[in-house]
């Protein structure tokens, strides 16, 4: 890897903290860091390792925060935590066994029927609205699904996550934005595991930006906790449509 200069630097901390404060709110900060590292020179596979693991470090911190504000129950989170746990370590290791282009030509579609979901559903709310499906039935099937999709590739998860709690549990956006947390931080841990087994691991650069992305993942949560769905849908509606359109035109 090549020495990074001190702007170089300063640059991926500033890149850190943005991503830590708009993945608290909406996911996908790692379409702000991976491309800022992959610039810097860093080469691809210790790009995506030392993406993942700083960005472990700001879901946690949010994960931390609405905890500790009590927007966030884990217990009822269990057995999601645990598929997705389970759905990111096969995601991991499939992805090294498929061709993945399928899935970057679908995958902006759907982000962009994931954006007009949030802008027009009346179910993004600050209240709760009655569930659709069981816990029974959305834990192996959103928790594994978004494991397994973590763990492969990636891209939204965090605004997957959100619909899903909104959309078949009926959660508010304070409570469905913090249910996605747990989840992200499990699937990430998960495939994190792999990488640092690997070596890959940037430490020196993952280690400053981690600070960064934790104090970016604590305002940005806090802003989700004081301002609910009217910060939470405009935010995810863009940055849905941006990365769809990131992925359209590479």
């Amino acid at each position: 890897m090549p020495e990074l200069s001190l702007v170089g630097l300063v640059g991926l901390t500033m890149a850190a903290f943005a991503a830590g404060f708009i993945s608290s709110i909406a996911g996908a900060g790692g379409m702000i860091v991976l491309p800022c590292l992959l610039w810097a020179g860093v080469p691809p596979v210790q790009a995506l390792a030392t993406n993942k693991c700083q960005s472990v470090f700001g879901t946690l911190s949010s994960t931390l925060n609405f905890f500790r504000k009590g927007h966030l129950q884990l217990r009822p989170l269990r057995w999601a935590l645990l598929y997705a746990l389970t759905g990111a370590a096969i995601g991991t290791l499939w992805v090294q066994r498929i061709d993945a282009a399928v899935l970057d030509q679908v995958l902006p579609y759907v982000l962009i029927v994931l954006a007009g979901y949030f802008a027009l559903s009346p179910r993004i709310a600050d209240e709760d609205t009655p569930p659709r499906v069981s816990s029974a039935v959305f834990d192996p099937l959103v928790g594994g699904g978004l494991g397994i999709y973590g763990g492969a590739f990636g891209p939204g998860m965090g605004s997957f996550s959100a619909a899903a709690f909104a959309g078949l549990r009926g959660f508010n956006m304070r409570k469905a934005t913090a249910s996605t947390k747990p989840l992200v931080l499990v699937a990430n841990v998960s495939s994190l595991v792999i990488f640092i087994a690997g070596g890959h691991v940037v430490w020196s650069l993952a280690l400053s930006m981690a600070v960064a992305q934790i104090v970016g993942a604590r305002l940005g949560s806090n802003l989700v906790i004081t301002r609910g769905a009217a910060l939470v849908r405009p935010v995810i509606v863009v940055t849905t449509a941006a990365i769809a359109l990131r992925l359209l035109l590479r």
